[in-house]
C-alpha cells in the first residue's frame, strides 16, 4: 500500500548557504476537544500504532464507527478490508500516516503494539468522559436483562474491556476519583481480556456523564440500546414507587 505523505521545506541560511530540511505535515490537528478525545478513546481500543513510528490502523465492523473516527480526526481516507489471521473473519479498517500525531500519542501514554502494554493516559480532565465514550464504543459493551430471581427486577451493566490490567486499573481509579464508583473487575481467561463492570446503581451515575449531551459523537446503535434500557428502568422505578 502506498501512503501519501505531505511535506514542507524549511530553509535555514548560514553564511550565505541555504539548507533545505523536509518535515512531515501532520494530517490530524492536535487540539484537545470532545471530538479529539473521543477519537483517542477509539484508538486506544480498536486502533493500532505501527512500529515504524508513522502509521496507524483503525479497525471496526461498524462503518459508522469508521466515519466517526475520520470525522473527529478531520481526515478522509479509503475504507479497506482485511482478514484476521486468527479467526479468518473479514473486517473493515482504515490506515493513515502522521508522524506528528504519532509522537504526540507516545508522549501521552500510547504505545506501539499497545494491546497489553498500554497503561495510564494523560487525558485532560474536562475531556475524560469523551475519551471514555470512545473507549466504550470501541471495546466496551452494555447489556440488560430481567433478573428471574426477583419479580420485575430489571438489571443492566456498563462494561469496559482491555487486555492490559494496568489500563483497566487506571480507568477504575479515574472513575472512583471522579464519581465515587468502584466497579468490579473480572478476568476473562478464555478471551484474554479484563472486564471492568459497573452494575445498575453505578451505571446510573456514569452514563449521564458519558452521554452528557444529545449531540455528542457516538455509536448510535449503542446509545439507543442504553436509552431503551434507561427508559425501562425509569418506568419500573415509577411503578415501584407507587407500590410503596
Amino acid at each position: 500500500m502506498v501512503y501519501a505523505i505531505s511535506l514542507r521545506y524549511d530553509i535555514i541560511t548560514k553564511e550565505g548557504e541555504e539548507r533545505y530540511f523536509m518535515k512531515p505535515l501532520n494530517k490530524v490537528k492536535i487540539k484537545w476537544s470532545p471530538e479529539f478525545a473521543y477519537a483517542l478513546g477509539l484508538l486506544a481500543t480498536d486502533g493500532n500504532l505501527s512500529p515504524d513510528g508513522r502509521h496507524f490502523d483503525f479497525t471496526s465492523q461498524d462503518k459508522e464507527q469508521l466515519l466517526n473516527f475520520m470525522k473527529c480526526f478531520g481526515i478522509k481516507v479509503k475504507i479497506g478490508y482485511k482478514t484476521s489471521g486468527y479467526t479468518g473473519e473479514k473486517s473493515s479498517h482504515i490506515q493513515f500516516g502522521d508522524v506528528v500525531l504519532y509522537k504526540f500519542l507516545l508522549k501521552i501514554g500510547f504505545t506501539p503494539a499497545k494491546t497489553k502494554t498500554i497503561s495510564s493516559l494523560k487525558i485532560p480532565g474536562r475531556y475524560f468522559f469523551d475519551f471514555l465514550r470512545g473507549h466504550l464504543d470501541g471495546d466496551g459493551c452494555f447489556y440488560s436483562y430481567w433478573d428471574k430471581r426477583w419479580r420485575s427486577s430489571f438489571m443492566f451493566y456498563t462494561v469496559f474491556l482491555s487486555a492490559s490490567k494496568n489500563h483497566i486499573n487506571w480507568i477504575r481509579r479515574e472513575l472512583l476519583s471522579r464519581l465515587g464508583i468502584k466497579g468490579h473487575i473480572n478476568a476473562n481467561i478464555s478471551k484474554s481480556v479484563i472486564e471492568l463492570k459497573y452494575a445498575k446503581a453505578e451505571s446510573l451515575k456514569l452514563l449521564p456523564k458519558i452521554y452528557y449531551d444529545s449531540g455528542v459523537v457516538c455509536l448510535s446503535r449503542k446509545r439507543e440500546k442504553i436509552r431503551k434500557a434507561l427508559k425501562i428502568n425509569k418506568k419500573q422505578s415509577s411503578i415501584y414507587a407507587r407500590v410503596l
